[in-house]
């Protein structure tokens, strides 16, 4: 009893991890939108995540060993150091969610950026970017990876008619899905130097914080943008940054116990509904759902669980 009940529970923080990806896409698009300044608002998201994670790390023995380990690596020169700046990707990720998410809503932003992480997934093995060298690409795999892709086309179809700015943003989430999957590929070998997934996000938050911060500064320099006030509320639009770091902490636990493919059918599945659910009641101005968007939403998680089902390796993220 005690077993399933564990178990029941560790699906259930599976859910909410889905559903926090959600809820973060939507704060940061809020902030993005209260500020007009996505880069800005970009920044706020991933310095606070920094702020966060840098406290657990200076308290946490692991992490810092995590740190020390991967550093000795760099020095003996087992893991090129372009590949540390993995974060800059994390950061490029942010900033096109900011940009993104008042645009088309959580909901599409959600079916367009699983399907260029499901595309970029087998471009990253295939050339072998995760490590053990490439990797053979199944029929499974490309048969999911089209099916994601077609599932994003169902989503806009009622909006086909005429090229606006929403088609255009949909291009760039399936943009912002394909950074993710690359970083997830790159800290995966992070990983494997550091022993310690939260040195991995740490570095992820310095190098993602300082690349979004030269970028801003660029911006403000050439005069594209201004910084902002800070706007005075609602205060739910400034929990990005702890939302990803709690995310970090959840996949950390979780994974070990369920495996990479049961978490990431499950939280899938809790990010697509949360999108949806968040797009129906608290939707930003001028976002609606529509029986395209709810299909595509169903075929996304069809897509998702075809190219999970020949996955059996375990790993930690």
């Amino acid at each position: 009893m005690r077993s399933w009940q564990s178990k029941y529970r560790l699906d259930a923080l599976a859910a909410i991890s889905g559903v926090m990806i959600a809820l973060q896409a939507r704060a940061n698009g809020e902030l993005s939108l209260r500020l007009d300044n996505a880069p800005q608002a970009a920044l706020i998201s991933f310095s606070s995540g920094l702020f966060f994670i840098a406290i657990y790390a200076s308290l946490n023995k692991k992490v810092k060993n995590g740190l020390r380990q991967l550093r000795g690596a760099v020095n003996r020169r087992e893991i090129p150091r372009w590949r540390l700046f993995a974060g800059a990707l994390g950061g490029c990720f942010v900033a096109l969610q900011t940009s993104i998410v008042p645009l088309i809503g959580v909901a599409l932003y959600s079916v367009a950026s699983i399907a260029g992480q499901t595309a970029t997934s087998l471009i990253v093995d295939r050339i072998g970017l995760t490590g053990g060298g490439p990797k053979s690409i199944s029929v499974r795999r490309v048969s999911a990876a089209l099916v994601t892709i077609l599932a994003v086309l169902v989503s806009v179809w009622d909006k086909l008619a005429g090229i606006d700015f929403a088609h255009l943003a949909v291009v760039f989430a399936v943009l912002a899905g394909a950074f993710v999957g690359v970083q997830r590929a790159l800290n995966g070998q992070i990983n494997e130097f550091s022993g310690e997934s939260f040195a991995t996000s740490l570095l992820n938050f310095i190098t993602g914080t300082s690349f979004l911060a030269l970028f801003v500064a660029f911006l403000v320099f050439l005069g594209r943008i201004e910084l902002q006030p800070l706007p005075s509320g609602p205060w739910w639009i400034y929990t990005g940054g702890i939302i990803g770091v709690i995310y970090i902490a959840f996949t950390s636990l979780i994974v070990q116990h369920l495996g990479v493919l049961t978490f990431t059918l499950i939280s899938v599945g809790g990010q697509l509904f949360g999108s949806l659910i968040l797009d129906l009641y608290a939707p930003s101005e001028g976002i609606t759902v529509s029986g395209y968007l709810i299909t595509g939403i169903f075929m996304t998680y069809l897509g998702v669980i075809i190219g999970g089902a020949n996955q059996s390796r375990r790993a930690r993220i």
